[in-house]
């Protein structure tokens, strides 16, 4: 560019014609100030690929239409959560509590002897039946039995649970849980 132009100067002359198309396009004043705002940001942004003593106006108004319809396309994409219901459904159980609970467990089945951790993986964690567990061990399907509640009584143990309530969400995540679910009904 020239050292004689001066493209911030004439950016800024142009600002209330810029206003003025973005009120015609989007009818309210604040939405019209962001266009105004995004247009000139990438109007100076991409200031090199203007040729100095051209139509500026009519390339600030080409990029404000642009931009204008862009924003159009990418709102056809959204869906419209005024009332965050659809936010609320979002709510799950923070990881970091989880996190350190499977770093704790598996601590605890590193622990179990390997015939009792090798058939509560086998039963528990890949899903085998009893039978198919004791055929891949070879061993009865009575001995895989007891094998599994025996790692589960032992693991109970280790990891100090005394029932089912202990396994899951603590009571503060489900509150939480409750709260955010009772208040989207």
């Amino acid at each position: 560019m020239s050292d004689t132009y001066d493209f911030r100067a004439e950016l800024l002359a142009v600002i209330p014609n810029l206003r003025a198309f973005a009120m015609s396009l989007v009818g309210a004043a604040d939405k019209a100030d962001d266009l105004v705002q995004e247009t000139l940001v990438r109007a100076w942004d991409k200031r090199s690929s203007f040729t100095p003593g051209t139509n500026l106006k009519g390339w600030l108004f080409t990029i404000l239409r642009n931009e204008f319809y862009s924003q159009m396309r990418k709102r056809k994409r959204e869906v419209s959560d005024p009332e965050g219901a659809m936010a609320e459904k979002l709510s799950s159980h923070p990881e970091q509590v989880g996190r350190l609970d499977m770093e704790d467990f598996k601590k605890a089945v590193n622990q179990l002897p390997e015939d009792q951790r090798e058939a509560l993986i086998l039963v528990g964690a890949s899903g085998f039946s009893y039978e198919e567990a004791a055929e891949i061990c070879d061993c009865a399907v009575g001995t895989i039995k007891s094998r599994v509640s025996r790692a589960r009584t032992q693991l109970a143990a280790i990891l100090k649970l005394e029932g089912d309530g202990e396994f899951g969400p603590d009571a503060v995540a489900v509150g939480v849980m409750n709260l955010t679910s009772s208040s989207a009904a």
